[in-house]
């Protein structure tokens, strides 16, 4: 009881997201992917009336786990920002393209809420654990690599779903996504992806993130054998 006292549980929403072929560039190469990371995420948090300051941040080489602070209200999150992100990462490759950068900046994204309690190495809980394993799932991935004209790969838990996107105060629709599921350590994760790229194009505009059919317009775009707008989804043991 003395330990639960001194790291109370709290009840907050957590984002995941990740720089996708980090490895693949060279040290000043990754250093730009940062800079032009954290610009993007500014500037989407900034037009969904969000503040990044405040915002709890565990971050790594390729990308960050953030904890939004008490009372932050999900239906922007989940929508308005996921938009605005989108719309930046647009902007930025635009700008990396001009430039004649060898990649573009493509991200994967995850929201939970969920509880958690203060670590000494980051949040500790089950939330974290779960944006995580979203962030990490074979789906997820499959739908950015399959899909060169994609520059943002979002999924969001179960329950955040059902609690915040089936509501109607989300920007995006649920018909625009796709439910999955991951079996990580012997544990089942669900999820919904969001599958229609159109969703997130600007209002009045070309019907994807890069400008253009399959992306052909941006730099640095993997692209693997196989027809990018089919999405297999099955479930998937994710190591």
């Amino acid at each position: 009881m003395e330990g639960n006292e001194r790291h109370p549980l709290h009840y907050r929403l957590l984002m995941a997201v990740d720089i996708q072929g980090y490895s693949k560039r060279d040290t000043s190469e990754q250093l730009l992917a940062q800079r032009q990371l954290s610009g993007a995420l500014d500037r989407a948090a900034r037009g969904a009336g969000l503040d990044r300051a405040r915002w709890g941040k565990q971050v790594g080489g390729d990308g960050e786990l953030a904890t939004l602070p008490d009372g932050t209200d999900p239906a922007p999150v989940a929508g308005d920002f996921v938009i605005g992100l989108a719309g930046a990462l647009r902007e930025t490759n635009r700008a990396a393209l001009e430039a004649g950068a060898r990649f573009r900046l493509r991200v994967r994204l995850s929201l939970h809420h969920g509880t958690l309690t203060a670590g000494p190495f980051g949040p500790a809980g089950d939330a974290p654990i779960v944006v995580q394993r979203l962030l990490d799932a074979g789906p997820l991935r499959r739908l950015l690599a399959g899909d060169p004209g994609r520059d943002l790969a979002y999924v969001v838990s179960d329950s955040l779903f059902d609690d915040v996107v089936r509501t109607g105060f989300c920007a995006l629709r649920p018909e625009a996504f796709q439910a999955v599921k991951v079996t990580a350590k012997g544990t089942v994760f669900r999820g919904h992806i969001l599958t229609d790229r159109a969703a997130l194009a600007p209002a009045g505009g070309p019907g994807g993130e890069s400008g253009g059919p399959g992306g052909s317009g941006a730099p640095g775009g993997d692209r693997p054998a196989g027809d990018a707008r089919v999405f297999d989804f099955p479930a998937l043991a994710v190591r």
